[in-house]
């Protein structure tokens, strides 16, 4: 089959820092499905690993997690789908990526794949909507209103692919006031289309501009970049016993501004129930539908942006490039092979 992957880990800009591979198709066994891999999109974790993640052995690291496809081996304990079905999901960080035609993927960690949208737009969804949904429900609980809290969700880099999809779980399944930020023209734009109530610029001081919409302290705030920088503001203008939450990777992290108002931290890792099987793994398969559902409904849209072409080593370069850039909106995906 074939797959893109690398032998070594570094930056971009070079030869062999993405290469098409031919490997043996895999077979399923127990509780995994194998999918042929149809659409897939790239997420920062994908530049994240490339950089810093060797391979062992001789065998080529595959990037990529998320993925449409359709089921064509079941493992002899599954139960939940069956060969035929078209599925999505987010795959688990420490197995082969879905860079390739091929792909094991255990089916408690799969949805069905919603029936009103492409492949490809379909692709852009399942990393991003299950950090979201995860986050917001699970983590800040944002449907447990804190105490005296204006009720609101400030949404710090409302434009990336994360940020894309909250702003529209919450208009879809609360009824937050969703403050989003962002800080060129079509960013700004972008998150107000897609649902937001206010937009605020990150580039310039965010308490003054928060107390300028005269609702009060929010009670919650998720940060999808560079928390590290937004600490001591956000431990200005978030309410008394607030829910702070981060998906980044700041080299620190101080959190000590937030002793004073008992601002409770939440880290979100969408690989951590497969990683570590926790007892409610089919959490995902279940987030995963209840997306699907809301996008047949209407209620919710893709997050997909530009669709650059195949599943190769030089698109694939190309989308890590766009990524690297800090510049994209959206969710850029692949289709094919």
């Amino acid at each position: 089959m074939k797959a893109v992957g690398y032998k070594v880990a570094g930056i971009l800009d070079r030869d062999n820092a993405l290469i098409d591979i031919e490997m043996d198709r895999p077979t399923a066994h127990g509780r995994d499905l194998l999918v042929r891999v149809q659409a897939i999109s790239v997420n920062p974790v994908d530049c994240k690993i490339r950089k810093s993640r060797a391979p062992e052995g001789d065998e080529p690291v595959i990037l990529g997690w998320d993925a449409v496809g359709e089921v064509v081996e079941v493992g002899d304990e599954t139960s939940m789908f069956k060969a035929g079905d078209t599925v999505w999901y987010a795959g688990a960080i420490n197995r082969p990526g879905t860079n390739a035609e091929y792909h094991l993927v255990d089916e408690r960690i799969v949805g069905r794949k919603p029936k009103s949208i492409s492949d490809s737009a379909a692709a852009a969804l399942p990393l991003t909507s299950l950090t979201a949904y995860e986050m917001l429900f699970d983590r800040l609980r944002v449907d447990d209103q804190v105490p005296g809290a204006a009720p609101a969700v400030v949404i710090i880099g409302g434009s990336g692919g994360v940020g894309s999809i909250a702003i529209q779980l919450l208009r879809a399944k609360t009824d937050l006031t969703v403050i989003a930020t962002a800080s060129r023209p079509d960013t700004q734009a972008w998150v107000k289309e897609l649902g937001a109530h206010h937009v605020i610029d990150h580039s310039k001081p965010l308490t003054a501009q928060i107390e300028a919409l005269g609702m009060g302290q929010p009670g919650y705030v998720f940060s999808t970049t560079h928390s590290h920088q937004y600490i001591e503001q956000i431990a200005e203008f978030i309410a008394p016993q607030g829910r702070f939450g981060l998906i980044d990777d700041p080299e620190s992290l101080n959190i000590m501004p937030f002793k004073v108002k008992a601002v409770s931290t939440h880290w979100e890792l969408m690989f951590t129930r497969s990683l570590f099987e926790t007892a409610d793994i089919t959490r995902q398969h279940d987030i995963l539908n209840d997306v699907a559902d809301m996008l047949d409904a209407g209620k919710i849209r893709s997050t997909a942006t530009e669709t650059l072409g195949k599943i190769d080593a030089a698109t694939l370069k190309r989308a890590h490039a766009i990524l690297e850039s800090n510049k994209s909106k959206g969710k850029l995906v692949l289709e094919g092979f």
